[in-house]
């Protein structure tokens, strides 16, 4: 494996575990794609430096069980701005 996609799989997990950030926030921050973001920290990083990898895989874990609830609150904001529009 090539020295900066090890780099980059580092700094990945680093930012997903400070920032508690979800695969998308993670792949705009690094200007690269989601699967790409998903496969540094489940396949690469797991040979690099395992630790970090699970550390990263539980922040994850989080957000993929809490995104339904994101996504809803989306939706109810949508709603509620679109609701205020019509009144004024």
């Amino acid at each position: 494996m090539k020295d900066y996609i090890e780099e980059r799989a580092i700094d990945i997990a680093n930012y997903i575990i400070d920032n508690n950030a979800t695969v998308r926030q993670t792949a705009k921050a690094f200007g690269i794609s989601k699967s790409t973001v998903h496969k540094d920290v489940t396949e690469r990083l797991m040979q690099i430096n395992p630790t970090l990898a699970k550390e990263a895989r539980k922040v994850l874990d989080v957000n993929k069980q809490e995104r339904h609830i994101r996504g809803g609150m989306a939706t109810k904001e949508k709603y509620q701005h679109m609701h205020q529009e019509q009144q004024i």
